[in-house]
């Protein structure tokens, strides 16, 4: 049966912060339909590609019209016809046509869009999971399980609270298998909310699942953690570890919205300004103190001098995770293999805007000993496409919030599936 792309339709939905995002369907001529939705991040990185919005006063400027008719009207009429299986002309064809380094001409929602459903329909037309069909495509062996990062403990841009770091993660790589680990992180997750509604401590959650509540420092994040950790009877360092996202080029925004160089600590002491140096110090202070696996933008994105310290220092102890350092882009993960700047990437898909790009930099991290770790966004949809992803290229990580809202669980069910369809053939973590 023919695998042509007969039509391609996109349409604004909402993510799960109530914004608007786009959705996208591939028809292919044998009748089979492959949809994606796009995720859409608040802590973004200055080299992202560009996520279209119309502005105006509509959807209070975060309407995704413009992009919507870009599917449409331009790329439409530039794949229909093309077969689904080739995801790499396809991909390439809508670069072209976009003509621009950071998608800005139709929006790097507007290609994923296509990207992703095109990938879809053609896994469904090969009668495979997505993640076996992509695996095969990617000529890999897709039975690799990832180890969760569990975004259990929220502060920065995505909370209100006196915690400056954005993100507190436990990952539970002492487990022979994910259904185990889950239960183990699931459980955690909430023994930490008695432990802080014994603490008279906010339960409310952040728009990944994690709390978010006033602490007295940033440390305290980890001590309660830790106390969590204790009381489900998991062994702390052992079974049970820490990931850190601190976004901390959110604090160099803030020191420089002062008029200062350096990283402002905007939500506990915002007139506590301090040197990359300095940051470097607390991190290796934590490591030796706390059982932390992964540190992810623990230094700004321009900030490449700074990185390379960071590496220097502590690159044989802990990964270390570019987010908006490499922004899923094979350019810029290049450049910190050259000059020898962390020794991980973050792949978020709406970073770079097609599936093949994202290959690419998956690719070019495992060839050069990097490791890789498949991500949401802040802002989710039930799509679960990069669980899939997460398994097919290999990974052995995905970070995708707490296991809580659905927008977050649809992935991690995502995996049981996975996991489930693997058997013994399935291998946890890498």
């Amino acid at each position: 049966m023919s695998t042509t792309i007969q039509s391609v339709f996109a349409r604004q939905i909402l993510d799960s912060r109530g914004n608007p995002t786009l959705e996208c369907d591939v028809k292919l001529a044998n009748g089979i339909t492959g949809r994606a939705a796009i995720p859409s991040g608040a802590s973004t990185g200055e080299n992202e590609a560009v996520e279209l919005r119309d502005g105006g006063k509509e959807w209070c400027g975060k309407g995704v019209l413009t992009a919507v008719n870009n599917v449409n009207t331009v790329i439409a009429p530039d794949v229909i016809g093309m077969k689904a299986e080739d995801q790499i002309a396809i991909d390439e064809a809508m670069i072209a046509l976009d003509g621009t380094a950071n998608k800005g001409n139709l929006g790097a929602n507007a290609l994923l869009g296509v990207s992703m459903a095109t990938a879809h329909s053609a896994a469904l037309a090969a009668g495979k999971p997505l993640y076996a069909y992509l695996g095969d495509d990617n000529a890999t062996t897709a039975t690799v399980l990832p180890v969760p990062m569990f975004n259990i403990l929220n502060g920065g841009k995505h909370a209100d609270n006196t915690v400056d770091f954005q993100e507190f993660m436990i990952q539970p790589w002492g487990f022979e298998g994910f259904d185990d680990a889950l239960r183990a992180a699931v459980e955690i997750y909430h023994t930490l909310k008695e432990v802080l509604h014994d603490r008279n401590l906010s339960t409310a959650v952040g728009d990944e699942g994690g709390f978010a509540p006033n602490l007295q420092d940033n440390e305290d994040a980890l001590k309660i953690i830790e106390e969590a950790v204790d009381k489900s009877g998991y062994k702390w360092g052992e079974e049970i570890f820490v990931a850190l996202d601190p976004a901390t080029s959110e604090l160099v925004s803030e020191a420089r919205k002062l008029g200062r160089e350096g990283y402002c600590f905007f939500s506990s002491h915002p007139d506590k300004i301090v040197s990359a140096e300095e940051m470097i110090d607390l991190w290796a202070d934590w490591c030796k103190r706390y059982p932390i696996k992964s540190i992810e933008d623990g230094l700004g994105e321009d900030d490449w001098a700074g990185w390379k310290s960071l590496t220097d220092r502590l690159g044989n102890e802990v990964q270390l995770v570019g987010d908006d350092l490499f922004v899923t882009n094979p350019q810029f993960l290049q450049r910190g293999i050259d000059e020898g700047c962390a020794n991980s990437i973050l792949v978020k898909v709406n970073q770079i805007g097609t599936l093949t790009e994202t290959f690419r930099a998956v690719d070019l991290a495992h060839a050069n000993g990097y490791s890789a770790v498949l991500s949401h966004r802040s802002g989710e949809t039930e799509d679960t496409t990069i669980a899939d992803l997460s398994v097919a290229t290999n990974c052995g990580q995905i970070k995708t919030g707490a296991p809580c809202r659905s927008d977050r669980t649809a992935k991690y069910n995502q995996l049981i599936r996975i996991a489930e369809q693997l058997g013994d053939k399935a291998s946890y973590g890498r």
